[in-house]
């Protein structure tokens, strides 16, 4: 049995206590269209994953032939039930969060709807449904869409966003706030990347990524002797973290400024190396422990008007 989105799966039940049932295929699980498929049937509007048995068939769509139903398809999981009935009028929702990142990837790609939900392999009706309404799509489906997108399901669902994924919406009245230094170490302490501004070895300024912790009232850092980020050593630095949710226009910034230093003293090295939660992202022998101990510490974050 093999079939393409837009074919009708049709059941005759071999009792005649039992009506006959059918529904579109919507979603494929294997390029070569061998079952299982994923099915919205015509009865419940609800989507399942279907192996089809022996009183099954497959009503292939004729080519050029419309579509008898005009409601979102796609792969068979639980949030697709949820959608049953009539699509809602597209004037009275607004995309989720996960329906702008899909689009700001795609867009990325230059791929069109068509050719991603061929590579997902799912129903174009479906992936316009996530793109244009709030939709929090299982895990399966996002794997499926990363994979299409060249991306990760992380990025899709915010990588660390501070709202719950799936129905977040870019600000309609933002405004720019400062924030003070306890939420600022609070944000430095939940993230692990930053980046160092310093000037390298030819004059110029440079900004470099960083692994760092927080220990104690310092930040701190890996790198080695002749690398960029050792520049920052006996200067007074600066270190921004940040978290930018492009798809939703918002995000916050951390910038901390102050000395740094090499840490020399072997039990703060041994202690340091025993605190840390990572290794240099950047490999190689990076043993050089820098400590900043920030002197200012300020923060900005994009919220609502109202808040």
């Amino acid at each position: 049995m093999r079939a393409h989105l837009g074919d009708q799966l049709v059941i005759e039940s071999t009792t005649t206590s039992a009506a006959r049932r059918d529904g579109e295929i919507v979603g494929l699980h294997h390029e070569d269209g061998t079952p299982p498929y994923d099915v919205r049937w015509s009865d419940t509007d609800a989507v399942t994953l279907v192996f089809p048995g022996p009183d099954a068939h497959i009503r292939h769509l004729e080519h050029g032939q419309p579509r008898t139903r005009d409601v979102p398809s796609g792969p068979g999981t639980a949030e697709e039930q949820s959608m049953s009935g009539a699509a809602p009028s597209p004037r009275t929702h607004r995309p989720g969060d996960i329906g702008r990142r899909v689009t700001v990837q795609r867009r990325r790609q230059a791929l069109s709807r068509e050719e991603t939900a061929r590579r997902a392999r799912m129903s174009p009706s479906y992936l316009a449904y996530l793109e244009e309404r709030p939709a929090d799509p299982s895990v399966a489906t996002l794997i499926r869409l990363a994979d299409a997108l060249g991306t990760t399901v992380t990025t899709l669902r915010g990588g660390g966003s501070d709202t719950p994924p799936g129905q977040g919406q870019a600000l309609l009245h933002p405004q720019l706030r400062d924030i003070g230094p306890e939420e600022c170490r609070t944000l430095l302490s939940t993230h692990g990347v930053g980046r160092i501004a310093v000037s390298a070895t030819d004059g110029r300024p440079a900004i470099v990524p960083v692994n760092y912790e927080v220990v104690d009232d310092a930040i701190v850092f890996r790198t080695a002797p002749n690398v960029t980020p050792a520049a920052a050593v006996g200067t007074e630095t600066a270190l921004e973290v940040d978290h930018m949710d492009e798809a939703l226009s918002q995000g916050w910034s951390v910038l901390a400024v102050g000395p740094a230093s090499v840490v020399t003293e072997p039990d703060a090295v041994r202690r340091l190396a025993a605190h840390a939660h990572t290794t240099p992202w950047a490999g190689g022998e990076r043993e050089m422990w820098v400590s900043i101990r920030p002197t200012h510490l300020t923060g900005r974050r994009i919220t609502p008007a109202d808040e």
